[in-house]
């Protein structure tokens, strides 16, 4: 395939391992010529060492084409290590969090394809929080600058995939300065981009009509926990979590995953659905396509993303999340021969 790319790997935590492995293997049948270096992290990783991620981890993340990760367990309450996740999106400048999700006929419970773009960077996320005894503050921050640049992120999406509309979904009702803040700015934004319908809605209310109505919605753009509660939501709609996969891209810099949890309870079982993973996968092929004018890898990412499809529709091989009974290994072996398939056919 021309160009030979290197890929960062973060295998993660519970089924990560597996379905990492399976993603690479698909990725290997399919001709796509990489070197992959292995990172260190997670929760595995730190009860060994007593760190969560290896010490020259940005170093060699930073020699690398992108980064390919598993879900990673983050632990609860104080006292224990912060995110990997946050670590990486902040120091790497992963500012915007993509991910689209589509219904599948006979699967999901409702019709929709809605694309949510999360500013990734601050918020509710940003990590600064102070303890006083028996109080606990936690600072939600929002700027003028991680906000213009998420705004167009947003609007230069849809107008590059073509969509119709950019909703703003906050909560400047309640939340005046800070997310008054990101809403102003999204309509100052939104003059630049005439071609483009743009709307509000207040995150509670965003919830309830994503339920009833979601085709009313196209690309959303959010602060950075609203990103993560509806994302969860959507995922529900369109059949399960272990169906989507994430994108999270920088200026120069891009990290994919899938957007489901470690499931640790089934874990070495055989059973974890892969498909989450190779979503993430061909988000990742399709980056550095764009990146580096690569048509050979838009082509495959679209490849496997029809195939998923197919496969997911047709409902002879599922995993067990969503009601069927096929292994891991069995679900992307059926998506490595339909992607062969539409890569044969295809101009």
């Amino acid at each position: 395939m021309g160009r030979k790319y290197r890929i960062a790997v973060i295998e993660g935590d519970g089924v990560g391992p597996e379905i990492v492995s399976e993603a690479l293997r698909l990725l290997g049948e399919l001709g796509f010529d990489a070197e992959y270096i292995k990172i260190d992290a997670g929760w595995k990783y730190y009860e060994e060492t007593g760190k969560p991620i290896e010490d020259d981890a940005l170093d060699k993340i930073r020699s690398t084409d992108a980064l390919i990760k598993g879900p990673v367990t983050t632990p609860v309450g104080p006292g224990t290590y912060r995110s990997v996740n946050v670590y990486l999106r902040k120091t790497l400048g992963l500012y915007a969090n993509v991910r689209p999700f589509k219904s599948f006929k006979n699967v999901s419970l409702r019709e929709l394809d809605v694309i949510i773009v999360r500013e990734n960077t601050e918020g509710a996320y940003s990590g600064v929080e102070e303890r006083f005894d028996d109080k606990a503050i936690s600072y939600r921050i929002i700027t003028r600058s991680a906000t213009e640049r998420i705004v167009r992120f947003a609007f230069d999406l849809a107008r590059k995939l073509g969509r119709r509309k950019v909703t703003v979904v906050h909560k400047a009702n309640i939340l005046k300065e800070s997310d008054g803040l990101f809403r102003n700015i999204f309509f100052e934004i939104a003059r630049e981009y005439g071609d483009i319908e743009h709307d509000e809605v207040i995150v509670d209310a965003a919830a309830y009509k994503l339920v009833k109505r979601p085709q009313i919605f196209d690309v959303i753009v959010t602060p950075n926990l609203y990103g993560d509660i509806l994302s969860d939501l959507v995922a529900g709609l369109v059949g399960g979590l272990g169906l989507c996969g994430s994108a999270q891209i920088g200026e120069n810099y891009a990290a994919f995953e899938p957007v489901h949890g470690t499931a640790k309870s089934i874990a070495g079982k055989g059973i974890a659905n892969p498909i989450g993973e190779i979503r993430a996968a061909a988000l990742m092929l399709e980056w550095l396509g764009e990146k580096y004018s690569d048509e050979k890898l838009k082509k495959l990412s679209r490849a496997i993303n029809s195939a998923i499809v197919r496969a997911v529709e047709e409902g002879k091989v599922l995993p067990q999340d969503i009601g069927g009974t096929a292994k891991t290994v069995d679900v992307t072996n059926e998506i490595i021969f339909k992607s062969k398939t539409f890569l044969k056919h295809s101009p």
